[in-house]
Parts: C-alpha cells; sequence; structure tokens
C-alpha cells in the first residue's frame, strides 16, 4: 500500500495537479517529491523520527544491512544512520565515527566547508546496530566498509553530487578502510587523527612520543603523578573498592579490581595528552605533596576509574574486539614506572570478555597501509602535534595523487583543518572545495583564498571531542 501510495504521488505531480510538499530540490529524479519521501522509497530505508533545525531537515533513519555482505541472504539487521538534508543539488559528506551515531543535528568540519548535506553512519555491533545473535566472526573492516558502499550506493540515487568520506579517529580510520575497499564511490577523503597500527607489536613510536612530548617540566609533572598512584596503590585501592561497591561495579572481564586499576592508571598520562593541552600541566598536583585524595580525583579526571569495569567497557566491546583482531593496540615501556607495574598496558584482548573468540590478523593492518602509500587518490590526512595517536599515522608514498597529511601545531585529538599552519589550512580547504566539485572561482584562481562555505553555526559546528576509554581512539 505505501509503495502504490508513493507512486500516486509521484503520477499527481508529474501532471502538475499537485506541488510537492517540504523541501524541494532542483536536482536529480523525482526533485519535486518530499525529500522525506524520496529517502524512504529507498528499500530497506526506515523512519525513526525527523527532528527539526533551522535551513535542513534532520532524519534518524534505520537502514537494512546483511550481516555477512559475502552471503546477504544469511541474515539481515537494522544499522542506524542519520541524514542531515540541505539540498539535492549541494555535495554531500559521509561521516562515522566508527562507534555509535549521534541522533543530534550536528556538521562536520568538511560539511561545513562544502556547504553540503551530511550522511552519518553507526558502526556495526555498536548498540542499536548489532545482529542478533551477534556472530563476532562478521565484525571486520571489510564488512563494515561493505555497509558504507551500499548506504552510498543507495542514497546517491537522490545525491547525485559529488561525496566525501569523513571521520574522526576510529572514523577517520574507517574513511580510510571504506577508500580502500571501495575507491570509486568518493571524491575524497578527510580522515582526522586517523592511527595506523601496522606492525602490532612494533610501538617503539609511542614511546618517542612519550619522551618528547612538550617541555621536560610538564612531562616530568605527569609521569611523577602517574607513578604516585603506583606508590600509593594500597590506600588508593581501598578508596576504588568502596566506589565499586557503591556503585555496584564490577570486573570480570579484566579479571580484578587490582587490574582494572593498574589499568587506569596507566591510561593517566595518555589521556591527558588526547584530550588536553600543555597549558594545563599547571593543573596537575604536585606529586610528593598532593593528598591521597587528590591523587585519586586526579586520576579520576583524566582517565577515569569507572572505564574498566564491566559496566564501562560494554559499551566499547566492538571496539577493543576489532582491535584485538585487525586493528591493533598500543602498547608503552614507561620506564619510570619500572618495579612498580604487576601487569603492564594490557592488551585489547583482556578487555573483550572471554565467551567471545578472538584471533589477530597481522596482514590486514600492513594491506591498508601498503594501499595508502601507493594508490591514494584525494585523500587528506589532518593529526595533532600534541596527540599520543598520531605517534603512528598515516603516511602517502610516491604513488599516491592529490594525497596529503598536516599536523596541527600543538593540537591534542581534536585537531582540525582551521588549526593547520596558514598555508596548509588554506591549501587543505582549498582541496576540499576542489574535491566536493564547490570551489569558487576565486578558490581556483588562487587557493590562498579558500573558506569555508557555510557560515559558523554555534550549535551545528560545537566541537564535539567525544571523551572515549583512553585506549580508544
Amino acid at each position: 500500500m505505501r509503495k502504490a501510495l508513493r507512486w500516486l504521488l509521484s503520477l499527481v505531480v508529474l501532471i502538475g495537479t499537485l506541488s510537492a510538499a517540504g523541501t524541494a530540490t532542483a536536482a536529480g529524479p523525482d526533485s519535486t517529491v518530499d525529500i522525506k519521501e524520496r529517502i524512504l522509497a529507498i528499500p530497506g530505508m526506515s523512519l525513526i523520527e525527523e527532528k527539526p533545525y533551522p535551513g535542513y531537515r534532520f532524519f534518524v533513519l534505520e537502514y537494512t544491512q546483511p550481516v555477512d555482505h559475502g552471503r546477504p541472504a544469511g541474515g539481515t539487521f537494522q544499522q542506524r544512520l542519520t541524514l542531515l538534508h540541505k539540498d539535492t543539488g549541494r555535495p554531500t559528506v559521509f561521516y562515522t565515527s566508527g562507534y555509535e551515531v549521534s541522533t543530534r543535528p550536528g556538521r562536520t568540519e568538511p560539511t561545513q566547508i562544502v556547504d553540503g548535506n551530511q550522511v552519518s553512519m553507526e558502526y556495526r555491533f555498536f548498540t542499536p546496530s548489532r545482529p542478533q545473535p551477534a556472530d563476532w566472526s562478521k565484525l571486520d573492516i571489510r564488512q563494515a566498509a561493505a555497509d558504507q558502499h551500499r548506504i552510498f550506493t543507495a542514497l546517491k540515487k537522490v545525491y547525485t553530487r559529488k561525496w566525501l568520506a569523513t571521520g574522526v579517529s576510529k572514523g577517520g580510520m574507517t574513511a580510510t578502510y571504506y577508500e580502500r575497499f571501495h575507491p570509486r564511490d568518493m571524491d575524497g577523503v578527510v580522515a582526522y587523527v586517523a592511527p595506523n597500527d601496522v606492525v602490532e607489536k612494533e610501538d617503539a613510536a609511542y614511546d618517542r612520543f612519550f619522551a618528547n612530548v612538550s617541555t621536560r617540566e610538564c612531562r616530568d609533572r605527569l609521569n611523577a603523578l602517574q607513578r604516585e598512584a603506583l606508590v600509593r596503590r594500597a590506600p588508593l585501592q581501598r578508596t576504588y573498592a568502596a566506589w565499586a561497591e557503591e556503585n555496584g561495579a564490577t570486573f570480570k572481564t579484566v579479571g580484578s579490581l587490582d587490574r582494572a586499576y593498574e589499568a587506569v592508571v596507566l591510561d593517566f598520562v595518555w589521556g591527558f595528552w588526547q584530550y588536553h593541552t600543555e597549558a594545563e600541566c599547571a593543573d596537575i598536583p604536585d606529586a610528593a605533596t598532593a593528598t591521597d585524595q587528590a591523587v585519586y580525583d586526579t586520576i579520576d579526571g583524566y582517565s577515569g576509574w569507572s572505564y574498566y569495569t564491566d559496566q564501562g567497557l560494554e559499551s566499547g566491546v566492538p571496539y577493543y574486539y576489532q582491535a584485538a583482531t585487525e586493528l591493533g593496540s598500543p602498547s608503552l615501556r614507561m620506564p619510570h614506572l619500572k618495579g612498580l607495574t604487576r601487569y603492564g598496558y594490557q592488551p585489547a584482548r583482556n578487555f573483550v570478555p572471554r565467551e567471545i573468540p578472538v584471533r589477530f590478523k597481522p596482514w590486514v593492518m600492513r594491506d591498508v597501509d601498503t594501499w595508502v602509500r601507493t594508490s591514494a587518490r584525494q585523500m587528506l590526512f589532518v593529526y595533532g602535534e600534541n596527540d599520543p595517536w598520531g605517534a603512528e599515522r598515516f603516511r602517502v608514498g610516491k604513488g599516491a595523487r592529490d594525497s596529503y597529511v598536516f599536523a596541527a601545531p600543538g593540537a591534542n585529538h581534536g585537531a582540525s583543518v582551521s588549526g593547520l599552519v596558514e598555508a596548509e589550512r588554506a591549501k587543505a580547504t582549498a582541496r576540499i572545495l576542489d574535491w566536493a566539485g564547490v570551489a569558487p572561482a576565486a578558490v581556483e584562481a588562487d587557493p590562498r583564498r579558500a573558506e569555508p562555505l557555510a557560515p559558523y553555526d554555534a550549535r551545528l559546528d560545537k566541537h564535539r571531542l567525544e571523551r572515549e576509554q583512553t585506549l580508544r581512539p
């Protein structure tokens, strides 16, 4: 009945007896039909809700996906996505965080730059986009790239102009993997702060980062506080145990409260540099004179005592599973903690419930890294100078074309194009505009004049550095 009604509505519009309701556009087939009707006419697409926002239509949607793209008849699941619609005559930015999708309207930086539409996809196996029952072997980067490819293929019939892929951190990794497996879909990729762990057991780049980041005074202050938390393990663990009992926190996955305690402490320095800046070093208490409570509260503020509880790990299991099977995870030597650690930097496998089978595939990241170095086309990687995740980053080689790697001075995990030095900022903005097919004539003549096409919107463009668990990119 619904399909019949849509067909009838289209016929009526075509013969001119009824005007299209809502936002109409000037490009593509059936452009006079309301955009919601056009989206919901896509097989497998359904509406969860529409939220108003001035100048846009914002939809929260579900799309039916195969659990296994290699065996599409083997079962399906509902994948959540959102659509920030401006006009089908504008380019479209395809965004993924690599985790859950936000159901609030918001624009990524590339969307603001090109003044376009934005499709945001929730990564498979993050709730509620999880097959039931969950066959974890179907959570890998190739299946996720196929999810994105199917959504793009379906929506490209409506949004016919150029498309860019983007994402931050694990989302930047996701955009890169999508380009690796479906290089003909997108017209450009903007990947922010995307880690690239090519060799799982070789993490010396992280040690070099922490030995040289910022000033010696700042590094010593952070290291001393971290060391003090292990020196005072016994009294601080009593506080931690009391908190866990009061809040019903358990430690089955990680193995014990002691393991969780050490994991949180070892994340402290990493968490500081991932989310904070050198200017905040002065806020760290002096380790020699700080009270137990001050040490406890400081560790909590920068890495979080709740993170390695069963309750804290639950939402992150899909990430840790991927880290333990394909993405890899960092490890640090931390010589300033010699003699005080019992477990060291624990591998990602320790944060996945034991009933979920895990097998690491070392060839997966090597394949992606080789492809980016030799075959990247119209790709931009943006990193923060003081972000530990950028210690192992993507690089482009001689085989790459129109592709760049830039780092924003002093920036953390929230690095952006706008934070680059002036020449690189203009270059990156100009390339994004060109890839999207909307570079003004003045910018084509002089890329130094490149600026975002859409004015800043304090609500849509509010900087959102999602503060995930510190060992989650």
